[in-house]
């Protein structure tokens, strides 16, 4: 184990670069012949990143700005915006397969399936640098105070390890590296300063939902991204295409191979891509020492380090832990409590959609929420169930969104009314709902329950030979109650707004977008994976850094708290290099 002088002055004098100059100078302009050359592949770093998401990008950063060498492994590539499809005619085609946010319909090389057969909802993801932020909508809703303790104030998941206080600093730090665009007073949380970027127009869908929230004197507000109105950090200014979720062809929307990765790299952080990693492996102490991965050729390689970090989402990072057995964790590497893979949450999902006789120009962007609701977040025992949701008021896109939403055939009505979205019914439908329309996201809180869980599937493989996840989720009675408490609340503020036209689709099938809690956070190793700071009870050098670590879910989306806990806990891991304990 490194003496504490040795931890002191990790990563002094040591740059790391790219291994693929060609790849980096087409995707980026980065000109890597004036780089340093690379270090060697096994040469050992002193923090290893498993994931090049929204976490990891965040730890990369600031790690290597503070001194440290640092090696990020990527199953998937640095996306090539001239291949988004949002500038052609063809988007909402190819969204239905190469870019649908589901890995097994997307099915592409470096996906790896997944077994969904036992779960009520599909986890959605998406490998590449920048991760699941390339295909999100961006709407930017840090969790509220009363998120980081359901437990004290309503009896149910568990209270966080620190307040929404504690986390408003480093917020307040992510926002401004993102770009968020934004207008602050919003009554829903506590007093906010300005946004790095002033709100983007909330358009005629926005006004329209707004209306009927105002006759029901109910709250909204504009809606708060991570799409800058102006340029901002290396992104440009969103032109409102609203193919947001199929990538920005713009680079307006804030993904973090944009807002991140430039800057890690000129800090020296070495990124691989192409890499996907199969085990963490440890020493006979108990102490993590590195990773082994197979590259995009099939080779399989050993990257070595002092400190591990963990960011592969919510199921890949349960995944990677009960991948990685051995003779002293027989049933996973830092399971000790036995909740590594269980309290998964995912947000049941619903939908609405209002159809108007006013021209709403609806196809227009951002995809990104144009107003949001707050009305109902907190629980009132009275509705029967607890926690809340919240609403987002959002574009229906092109002709196929008359009928479909992200890729799921959800607004043809009933059985009775299928033959809407065939012949000439078609045709009359996309004409009275094309532009007409404006659809309600409905993000219901998810109550945290082990037995909603990520496993090992005992047949199904990656490309590669390892085994794939198989997800066990059911809807909770709680989650059914609260969906259908807060649909019939958004039927009527539709109909408030003039609607001529209005559908359902109940809990959506592919919407788990938000991938939480399989490696919960806590103060007790026999109730919790990872302390506050993310790092493994079991194994001192081990840390994990994503949504996996949440107690609670919240009923909002997620990416701003993802990235505002991962700058806390790297900022700990800065502060603390002295003390860190490593093989």
């Amino acid at each position: 184990m490194p003496s504490a002088a040795t931890l002191a002055g990790m990563g002094k004098g040591k740059t790391l670069q790219l291994r693929d100059g060609t790849e980096w100078e087409g995707a980026m302009s980065i000109d890597v012949r004036q780089a340093p050359r690379p270090g060697r592949r096994d040469e050992e770093v002193d923090v290893l990143i498993v994931g090049a998401g929204p976490s990891g990008s965040v730890a990369a950063k600031h790690l290597s700005a503070a001194g440290f060498s640092v090696v990020s492994l990527e199953q998937g590539h640095f996306p090539d915006r001239n291949a988004y499809a949002g500038r052609r005619p063809e988007w909402e085609l190819v969204s239905q397969k190469q870019w649908h946010p589901n890995p097994n319909v997307r099915d592409l090389p470096r996906d790896y399936p997944i077994e969904t057969s036992e779960s009520d909802i599909n986890p959605l993801m998406f490998a590449g640098v920048g991760g699941s932020t390339t295909l999100y909508a961006a709407h930017w809703t840090p969790f509220l105070p009363s998120d980081f303790r359901t437990r004290s104030l309503d009896g149910v998941g568990d209270d966080w390890p620190f307040t929404y206080e504690d986390l408003l600093p480093y917020l307040d730090e992510i926002e401004r590296e993102v770009g968020v665009s934004g207008m602050p007073g919003n009554p829903a949380y506590p007093p906010h300063g300005s946004y790095p970027t002033p709100p983007l127009p909330i358009g005629k869908i926005g006004y329209k939902a707004a209306q009927g929230l105002d006759k029901l004197g109910w709250h909204w507000w504009p809606g708060t991204n991570a799409i800058p109105s102006v340029p901002y950090n290396g992104l440009n200014a969103c032109v409102r295409r609203g193919t947001c979720m199929t990538g920005c062809p713009e680079g307006a929307k804030s993904t973090s191979d944009i807002t991140y990765w430039p800057h890690a790299i000129k800090n020296g952080a070495r990124l691989v891509t192409g890499a996907r990693v199969r085990e963490i492996e440890v020493n006979d102490n108990g102490f993590a020492t590195g990773a082994v991965y197979i590259d995009a050729n099939g080779r399989e390689h050993r990257q070595r380090a002092s400190v591990i970090i963990l960011c592969a989402n919510g199921i890949g990072t349960p995944r990677l832990l009960l991948l990685s057995r051995s003779k002293r964790f027989p049933d996973g590497l830092a399971n000790g409590s036995g909740l590594v893979g269980k309290r998964l949450m995912m947000h049941p999902f619903s939908a609405v959609l209002g159809v108007y006789e006013e021209d709403l120009e609806s196809w227009r962007g951002p995809f990104g929420q144009n107003v949001d609701s707050l009305q109902f977040y907190e629980t009132d025992e009275k509705r029967g169930f607890v926690r809340g949701a919240k609403w987002g008021a959002f574009p229906a896109g092109g002709p196929l969104g008359a009928t479909a939403f992200v890729g799921s055939k959800v607004f043809v009505g009933d059985e009775a009314n299928v033959e809407e979205s065939w012949g000439e019914n078609l045709h009359r439908t996309v004409e009275r709902r094309f532009g007409h329309s404006v659809v309600w996201g409905i993000i219901g809180e998810d109550l945290p329950e082990e037995s909603n869980r990520v496993v090992l599937d005992p047949v199904l493989t990656d490309s590669d030979g390892i085994p794939a996840p198989k997800i066990l989720y059911k809807f909770s009675e709680n989650s059914q109650k609260l969906l259908q408490f807060h649909v019939a609340r958004c039927l009527e503020a539709t109909k408030a707004a003039g609607a001529i036209e209005t559908l359902v689709v109940h809990q959506m099938r592919d919407t788990g977008w938000h991938l939480l809690g399989t490696c919960r956070m806590g103060d007790s190793s026999a109730t919790s994976v990872v302390d506050q700071w993310g790092r493994a009870h079991d194994v001192p050098n081990l840390y994990i850094f994503d949504g996996s670590s949440f107690p609670t879910s919240g009923g909002v989306n997620p990416t701003a708290t993802i990235m505002s806990v991962a700058l806390r806990q790297t900022r700990h891991l800065i502060a603390e290099r002295r003390s860190q304990e490593a093989a």
